[in-house]
């Protein structure tokens, strides 16, 4: 198994060259992290498996704070995923101000992104897989996409994932599962999968009718003289996170039963190593370990965690690999007489200053994109502030939307939903149409005004509330925290569910919020059909009109007991 210092050898070599963070120039960073360092493994066994997951429609390198905080419940408290900032290079060993430092967390990340630049891009990722086919056999590799691929971006919302499912039909996967890609809609979906010349695959999706498996559970692969048996999961609460009326014709669930069963055929069709493709996210995955057995390698994705090293549950392997395109997990297997004998890891960081674009798929990218390219560069102002999404409370990017949905809206109260997708930018960038829908481009984006009493505004935060810190996780549908504009609480996350949230505050006024007194609320994201109203893009691009230079002061309106 490749050790930390091992993983970390770019960065503690570009520390030692260059002292604190910040203090050197861009050049000096690319000259460090050059591909061959980023790349370089030693292998091990005949079987590689690559895993990429949560790429939300990302084809260009982008920049992306982690979050500073990202809480954990119950017995996961205090471990991985929910490790963040300074306390995350602790554990991990890894230097302040290094590379690892600013790709892992949101520590120094607005100085340390303009030292290393941005990461990701499909044709940086391109360039990673056709190292690694070629390095180990093209016969010899894995190629497995966990899943919310689909959606994220303009050029994707407007060919309805037309675009990334050509570029991903070029990277040659061999099998991927989904969630976000289900809303656009049954029909869009299934012609969509139908051009795919590899597996979906979707054990727990059942036909609503018939109540029977609507996709293919597992496949079996042969590579490096192995038997892998591929078993897919899609994220189980998909009709509750996401609009029903989408797709009703399928239900889904955890289906834990179904999952065992599946790893049972796989094993008994002769299956050497069994790898669960999931998009249940990180703790449902971590509890689902110790309740199935027979799993060697779960590579979860949903909640956007990056971990460089597997967690290690009974005798299965998780491993978790970030969002964005910003990493690519490699694993390289040892496996004789039907076992996994040894493994190496490594989280390979796709920074794009060091990475060389693949000139087919880099293409390919600029092709798909093309017919939108002015209006992707369309400029609708500038921001002062570092705007990001990520953390369990609060990020500036919904606090400004938050904001524009208050003022467009004429509301007292907004409320913006906690997706973890959505990229950052930095103070002094320029906010463009592109930048804008990297964070709301979605199918269902209608920003709705409407009334609400006062307790029913508790119930709606209790309600999510409870979806991120019931101590069980197989009730934690993922996400962060509703956003909220015009309102302050307290929460207690170690509270039962109705008892969490307390101190709700109007902020204008300072005045409690009334149980029994209607508030105008405004939002964007309900999963109700009926739903009416501008889409957010459209009331954010007004709001920017009037206010062109975006400033967030700290948001202090969340006050979290833990």
């Amino acid at each position: 198994m490749i050790n930390r210092r091992e993983f970390l050898m770019a960065g503690v070599a570009l520390t030692a060259i260059a002292g604190a963070p910040g203090s050197w120039s861009r050049a000096a960073a690319r000259q460090t992290l050059t591909q061959d360092a980023l790349l370089d493994m030693e292998p091990t066994g005949t079987l590689s498996i690559l895993h990429i997951t949560d790429i939300h429609a990302q084809l260009k390198p982008v920049y992306f704070r982690e979050p500073s905080v990202n809480l954990g419940v119950g017995p996961v408290e205090g471990l991985p995923p929910h490790v963040t900032g300074a306390d995350f290079l602790k554990l991990y060993d890894i230097e302040p101000g290094s590379p690892m430092a600013y790709a892992l967390t949101s520590e120094d990340f607005t100085a340390l992104a303009k030292t290393y630049g941005r990461m990701g891009g499909l044709d940086r990722v391109a360039t990673i897989v056709k190292h690694v086919r070629a390095e180990r056999g093209t016969d010899n590799v894995l190629l497995l996409d966990g899943g919310d691929t689909w959606q994220g971006s303009y050029t994707a919302q407007q060919t309805l994932g037309g675009d990334m499912v050509e570029v991903m039909n070029a990277l040659q996967p061999d099998a991927m599962t989904g969630h976000w890609e289900f809303t656009y809609g049954t029909e869009r979906v299934q012609e969509l999968i139908d051009t795919l010349p590899f597996a979906f695959l979707g054990g727990n999706i059942y036909d609503a009718e018939w109540d029977e498996p609507a996709f293919d559970g597992w496949k079996m692969f042969e590579r490096g003289g192995v038997n892998v048996a591929v078993i897919g999961q899609a994220f189980p609460y998909t009709p509750i996170a996401n609009p029903r009326w989408m797709f009703p014709e399928w239900s889904f669930g955890i289906r834990e039963e179904d999952v065992a069963r599946n790893v049972a055929e796989a094993r008994e069709a002769g299956a050497d190593v069994v790898v669960f493709l999931s998009h249940n996210g990180f703790d449902v995955d971590r509890k689902l370990a110790t309740r199935v057995e027979g799993i060697d390698i779960i590579l979860t994705g949903h909640t956007h965690d990056a971990i460089p090293e597997p967690v290690v549950v009974n005798d299965t392997l998780l491993i978790a690999s970030g969002s964005n395109g910003k990493f690519v997990s490699r694993i390289d297997l040892d496996v004789a007489d039907g076992k996994v004998k040894s493994y190496a890891h490594r989280l390979i960081p796709v920074f794009s200053d060091g990475i060389a674009p693949d000139p087919e798929i880099a293409a390919l990218i600029d092709k798909v994109r093309e017919p939108y390219s002015a209006e992707l560069a369309r400029e609708l102002g500038r921001t002062d502030t570092l705007l990001y999404r990520r953390g369990n409370f609060n990020g500036t990017y919904d606090d400004l939307f938050c904001q524009a949905l208050l003022e467009e809206r004429d509301a007292e109260i907004s409320l913006s939903p906690g997706f973890r997708w959505g990229t950052s930018l930095l103070p002094g960038q320029r906010i463009t149409v592109e930048d804008l829908h990297n964070a709301c481009a979605m199918t269902y984006p209608a920003a709705y005004r409407s009334t609400m009493n006062g307790s029913l505004i508790k119930d709606i935060l209790e309600d999510v509330a409870d979806n991120l810190f019931n101590t069980d996780p197989y009730y934690q549908q993922g996400g962060d925290m509703v956003r909220v504009g015009g309102m302050g609480y307290a929460i207690d996350i170690a509270k039962p569910i109705g008892e969490r949230i307390s101190g709700m505050t109007l902020l204008k006024t300072g005045e409690a919020i009334d149980p029994g007194r209607d508030y105008v609320v405004a939002g964007w994201a309900s999963v109700n059909e009926e739903t009416e109203g501008p889409p957010i893009w459209s009331v954010v691009e007004d709001y920017l009109a009037k206010n062109p230079v975006v400033t967030i002061e700290e948001n202090r309106s969340v006050a979290v007991k833990t």
